[in-house]
């Protein structure tokens, strides 16, 4: 037998090796297979979800603000100033005598009332002189009792018994000269009382007393008038005076609004350090004439200050009542938004749509504001959640109110304008 003879198998037993071979490669294959079906099956899904146009995604409902008609009130329109305290009355005191101060008869700071004795001059010369323009007093009475006796026993004489007429004549102008005499002396005497009355300083006017310029001892001059000592000074602070300036388009406005009121203006103040206008007052003076340098006129006010806590120089905030009652729509101040050079208000439309609409806005009345023009009053305002109206959206809305606050901090005046207004 031929070895490298080669054996013929059969082809149904080699195809049953081949299979035998490859199967292990076919189990294999097969996880893969099914894990990238299952990736495939997955991104469907995914794909079908997620790729959804947003339109079928459920829309957030429209914001929701609340609404309220603006309120229709009467007001008082004023006009915002700041000005400065000044007395009423002020005086320099100064002596009318001179001397050396004995006594200073009140305390640095007190309130005095006219006529008060502050300082006493030394009084011994002007008592002295005093003193003998009485007796010079008495001599020409005396002589005038003389001339008078002599003329008398004269005068009635006629006949054999009587006088030249000369004689007459020259006793007649003894009597006439001796009541001149005494004239002059009486004069004096009246002279040197003024000088003992001056010697004492007294108050010419109530008020309060600033401090004492000179101290017991010193010499002091009343010559010359004005060139005087300077002693003390003294402020009347009952009423006191509130001085401002007004520009010429407020002062045009006063007037205007002022036509048809032949009363006083009422006036209010705040100090610096208060929140509200607890001063009143009435304007009492305005100038005869603008200042042509600045374009301002000067005016005041007075105002009762029985207590003197008002004291001259301290600023304040004045209000002026120019403006007189109006019929005025009011909206929250918040409400009123800022649009580069004019004041929009949010309103929404029946269709729950929301647009700005421009308005001209005038003085602040608390928390409120006042608008002149650009509102109805069946407007529907945006008075909450402001952040959510924006013009040409869409919004659910809810019924509000528009109330003045009871209690709040008045503004600062911010500008020369009618800023302000108070409810009737």
């Amino acid at each position: 037998m031929n070895l490298a003879t080669s054996l013929h198998i059969p082809s149904e037993y080699s195809r049953d090796a081949d299979i035998r071979t490859e199967r292990p490669k076919f189990q294999r294959r097969m996880p893969l297979a099914i894990g990238a079906l299952a990736l495939i099956a997955v991104a469907g899904l995914g794909w079908k979800f997620l790729a959804q146009p947003e339109a079928a995604s459920a829309l957030p409902p429209p914001a929701l603000v609340q609404t309220a008609q603006p309120l229709v009130r009467e007001v008082t329109q004023w006009d915002d100033y700041v000005g400065r305290f000044a007395p009423s009355k002020t005086v320099e005191v100064r002596p009318r005598v001179s001397g050396a101060i004995t006594q200073i008869l009140f305390k640095d700071g007190d309130y005095v009332q006219a006529g008060q004795a502050l300082f006493v001059v030394d009084q011994r010369p002007y008592r002295a002189a005093l003193a003998e323009a009485q007796a010079d007093a008495a001599s020409a009475s005396a002589a005038l009792s003389l001339a008078r006796s002599d003329y008398g026993r004269v005068a009635g004489l006629s006949g054999d018994e009587a006088m030249a007429a000369s004689e007459v004549d020259q006793r007649r102008s003894r009597v006439r000269a001796a009541e001149a005499a005494l004239a002059a002396a009486q004069a004096r005497v009246r002279t040197r009382a003024l000088d003992m009355e001056f010697a004492t300083v007294r108050a010419p006017i109530s008020g309060r007393v600033s401090d004492r310029r000179v101290d017991a001892g010193n010499l002091v001059s009343g010559d010359n008038g004005a060139n005087a000592t300077l002693l003390t000074t003294i402020n009347a602070v009952d009423p006191i005076y509130f001085t401002f300036d007004a520009s010429e388009s407020l002062f045009l406005k006063t007037q205007r609004d002022r036509a048809d009121d032949t009363g006083a203006a009422a006036v209010e103040v705040r100090l610096q350090d208060e929140t509200n206008y607890r001063w009143k007052g009435k304007l009492d003076f305005t100038d005869n004439g603008l200042d042509p340098r600045s374009g301002t006129i000067r005016v005041r006010a007075s105002l009762n200050n029985p207590d003197g806590f008002l004291t001259p120089g301290m600023f304040g905030n004045m209000r002026l009542a120019s403006g007189g009652k109006v019929k005025a729509m009011l909206v929250p101040d918040a409400a009123v938004r800022s649009d580069q050079t004019r004041k929009v208000v949010m309103v929404v439309a029946k269709d729950g749509t929301v647009a700005s609409r421009p308005v001209e806005t005038g003085p602040l009345v608390g928390n409120l504001r006042v608008v002149r023009n650009g509102l109805r009053p069946d407007d529907a305002v945006v008075i909450s959640n402001y952040q959510a109206a924006i013009a040409g959206a869409h919004v659910q809305t809810k019924a509000g109110k528009i109330a003045p606050e009871k209690v709040g901090a008045a503004p600062a005046p911010s500008e020369q304008s009618a800023a302000q207004a108070t409810l009737n």
